[in-house]
């Protein structure tokens, strides 16, 4: 297999609906761009009681700085996730594809697909956030976590599950619910991606917590390491996300 033969570029759903028309500006990640239909859940009241929500509940009383809220995070932890996709897909694309499609709603338009369920997982991961955050889910969550208020959010016909598999296609609702949860061994990978260890969650917040309290413990060079993410296939053929390191000679 050649090396041209792994390489898949960005790939859309079909339709003009899911060109990425739309942008917004990120003091972060600088412009983030998105779809007519993201726009629409973006756009869906469940997702905009995000912009109420401050990051980091109660931190603005010490850093004045830190208002800002998991609305605009969550846009970042999108655009993470689409470039990490977007570089394993580039270098690993081929067997990426071939493992996607295993799973029954990603047999078409696999790796389209398979990206803008991570997308969606992405976009979504917090939308189960009370007010106050972190500071007051122990209280107001109790056991379940805002977590298991996300997937339900996600994955229930009330909330977003119809205009999900209707936006975009049957069943991603259903799949965007696990990658939060527990997913499918094929993948496994875009839930890592979202929330692992090496993940775009993390990616965004520490860049974007240090940049609005104003220091620097959180900055670190994203780009390098998105630059060394690879994908490594096991024995019993699920795929997981690694870290390559690598020297380079300049001579």
């Amino acid at each position: 297999m050649t090396d041209e033969s792994r390489f898949r570029q960005p790939q859309f759903l079909s339709g003009s609906e899911h060109e990425p028309t739309h942008r917004l500006r990120c003091a972060v990640h600088g412009f983030i761009r998105y779809s007519s239909a993201e726009r629409r859940i973006i756009d869906h009241r469940l997702f905009r009681r995000l912009r109420y929500i401050r990051q980091l509940a109660l931190t603005e009383l010490v850093y004045p700085g830190a208002t800002h809220t998991r609305f605009e995070h969550s846009l970042g932890v999108m655009e993470m996730a689409s470039r990490i996709f977007d570089r394993l897909a580039a270098s690993a694309g081929a067997m990426m594809e071939s493992v996607f499609s295993e799973i029954p709603e990603l047999k078409k338009e696999t790796m389209a697909r398979a990206r803008q369920v991570c997308r969606l997982a992405a976009l979504l991961h917090d939308v189960g956030h009370c007010c106050f955050s972190h500071a007051a889910e122990k209280v107001l969550h109790k056991e379940s976590g805002h977590e298991k208020l996300s997937i339900d959010l996600i994955s229930k016909s009330d909330f977003l599950a119809d205009e999900i598999n209707r936006f975009f296609f049957d069943g991603c609702a259903k799949l965007v619910a696990s990658l939060i949860g527990d997913s499918a061994p094929q993948i496994q990978i875009l839930s890592e991606i979202v929330s692992g260890q090496i993940d775009a969650d993390r990616t965004d917040y520490l860049l974007r917590d240090s940049h609005h309290c104003g220091v620097d413990y959180g900055r670190f060079d994203y780009r390098r390491l998105i630059e060394c993410l690879t994908v490594w296939q096991d024995q019993e053929g699920m795929s997981r996300l690694l870290l390559k390191l690598s020297m380079v000679s300049l001579s």
